[in-house]
């Protein structure tokens, strides 16, 4: 009404009020009123910005990338931003001018330009490998850009989500990447065959050495248990030959013994000689007929009636006739019985 208005902004939206060419007020998140005819607004949003790229660039193997991020940056200097470009709002509201959507092109235009010179430094394998190096260059070389700071622009972060190469190339890639895992996968294999027949090896190897130790110890054993057989027949020879000694040294006394007892029975046998001879001496001197008396006077009648028929047989040419009754003969047989 009457060419008044009024406008009220967020807290992340700077508002400049300018009037008769000077500013009158300004700030983030304002509301005012204002006379139309003789006032400009300029509306400059200080929020963080998204802002998406994807660029396709050469490296220095001459292959063709696609690079692909996303750039987050914020209005830090916002006279500065607006001397560059034209931020002023119509009576409808709107922006008077494209300016306010040339601001991400040029940035996006700084940040293709940061990256085809990183790329122009790296082969296509280096490159495919390197994005976050290459992102922290790019935005240490945006941060340090004069026209950067020129257009009030601070950029708060830049990641590089992928670097890839054409489908050919990446078809020729993958070829050589698939022939190296696979190369690599026969390696394993290879590898791990070997490893088996080495840890077979050295089980065998084992086994052989467990089978030497055994044969040795066995060798071990059985030359101890010889060991304690000489010893123990050593023994058995030592206690024979004393056996055999205490046996001689006894056959030696025995010897001894039987000499003593010949020798004494030698004597024992003379004395008895010297005895019967000197007896049959003494008999020998004297009467026969004493001696024959003296032989019986220790007979009993039988034996005397013997001797009796033995002198009769000695004289029997002298005797004429002799008569001797059975009874006789009876007495004698029974006596003799007795």
């Amino acid at each position: 009404m009457l060419g008044f208005k009024f406008i009220k902004v967020d807290p992340s939206t700077y508002l400049i009020k300018y009037q008769n060419g000077k500013i009158v007020k300004e700030g983030a998140g304002l509301s005012m009123f204002y006379y139309a005819p003789s006032t400009s607004l300029v509306c400059v949003p200080v929020g963080s910005e998204d802002v998406h790229f994807m660029f396709s660039e050469l490296t220095k193997d001459f292959q063709e990338t696609t690079v692909q991020g996303q750039v987050t940056c914020t209005i830090e200097d916002v006279h500065a931003l607006t001397s560059m470009l034209n931020y002023t709002l119509n009576a409808k509201g709107e922006y008077a001018s494209e300016d306010p959507k040339k601001l991400p092109r040029r940035v996006l235009n700084l940040i293709q330009v940061s990256i085809r010179e990183q790329l122009s430094q790296l082969n296509l394998k280096e490159a495919l490998s390197s994005s976050e190096v290459m992102a922290k260059a790019v935005k240490e070389c945006l941060k340090s850009s004069s026209a950067i700071k020129s257009l009030g622009v601070d950029i708060n972060e830049l990641s590089i989500v992928s670097v890839k190469p054409n489908k050919e190339t990446a078809r020729a890639l993958e070829a050589e990447t698939r022939e190296v895992l696979l190369r690599q996968a026969d390696e394993a294999v290879y590898l791990r065959r070997n490893a088996a027949i080495e840890q077979e090896r050295v089980i065998k190897e084992n086994e052989l050495n467990t089978e030497i130790a055994m044969e040795d110890k066995k060798r071990e054993i059985m030359e101890r248990q010889l060991e304690a057989e000489k010893s123990e027949q050593e023994k058995r020879q030592q206690i024979c030959e004393a056996e055999m000694a205490g046996d001689i040294v006894l056959q030696q006394q025995n010897a001894e013994l039987v000499e003593v007892t010949v020798a004494n029975k030698k004597k024992e046998a003379e004395s008895k000689a010297y005895a019967v001879e000197a007896h049959l001496n003494a008999i020998a001197k004297s009467d026969p007929k004493i001696v024959e008396v003296l032989a019986m006077s220790g007979m009993n009648p039988a034996q005397l009636i013997a001797s009796s028929f033995k002198e009769l047989a000695e004289n029997a040419d002298k005797i004429g006739e002799l008569n001797i009754s059975p009874d006789l003969l009876k007495q004698i047989m029974k006596e003799s019985h007795v």
